[in-house]
């Protein structure tokens, strides 16, 4: 990639950063004044599962022995490891930077490729680490709560993480345009059909799902950045006042 694209995405996260920034730089609440509009999103979204990527993700584990199944999971795994490693440094989390490393070694060797995790019964646990969390772990707030299109929950900072993390990400330096996008959408079919089971839990645990969906990704998200020690705020302690 050119490095004047670089630049332009660079002042383009920049700006943005600076606007959350201004939002807030601790707040983890669960920011939707977008509600409204994220609704639309979100119901678009249901429509566009049940009818496109549900059918096509089960039609996808049907015909997919299940090893070939876990071996295609393992490989984009291995894929994200990169993507980690990078947070990890930024992070300054360096012992976990060292075993994600070992993890891209070790599986895209001895593990063909990524299809075949040897790294986790060696010692070297899947960690979960993006651009926002790096953002979140240098206190910048989440800003306010989004459904993207297709992908789901976000938040401003999490949009702007998810950008981010395309500079390092092994699928997106693909020169290929329709070997890329292929890829993406096999991780794509890939993840939904992992999420099947959870999916169907998820529509039957609230009368309103997409407050559910709400609550479920900014306590996931607070869980992550804070590396499963989230602190406690004053209702936490004291109760909500009345």
């Amino acid at each position: 990639m050119q490095l004047g694209s670089y630049l332009k995405k660079g002042v383009v996260c920049a700006v943005t950063l600076t606007m959350l920034g201004c939002a807030s730089l601790t707040s983890q609440k669960e920011n939707d004044p977008l509600e409204v509009i994220n609704r639309g999103v979100y119901n678009f979204n249901q429509k566009a599962d049940k009818y496109v990527l549900e059918p096509v993700a089960k039609g996808y584990q049907y015909v997919t022995p299940e090893i070939v199944d876990e071996g295609v999971t393992n490989f984009f795994s291995n894929l994200d490891d990169v993507v980690v490693f990078v947070n990890n440094v930024l992070q300054l989390k360096f012992n976990q930077a060292l075993s994600d490393s070992g993890r891209v070694i070790v599986n895209s060797t001895v593990g063909l490729l990524g299809f075949v995790d040897m790294a986790t019964g060696m010692g070297l646990p899947k960690h979960n680490e993006d651009f926002g969390q790096t953002l979140g772990a240098y206190g910048l707030g989440t800003g306010p709560y989004v459904v993207l299109p297709i992908l789901g929950s976000s938040t401003l900072r999490d949009t702007v993480g998810l950008f981010a993390d395309t500079f390092v990400d092994p699928i997106q330096q693909i020169d290929d345009s329709d070997a890329r996008w292929s890829t993406i959408a096999l991780k794509g079919v890939d993840t939904r059909a992992d999420l099947i089971t959870a999916k169907k839990i998820a529509d039957q645990a609230s009368l309103d799902p997409y407050e559910f969906e709400r609550s479920a990704h900014f306590q996931r998200r607070n869980y992550l950045v804070f590396d499963g020690n989230p602190p406690m705020d004053d209702e936490d302690i004291f109760g909500e006042e009345n």
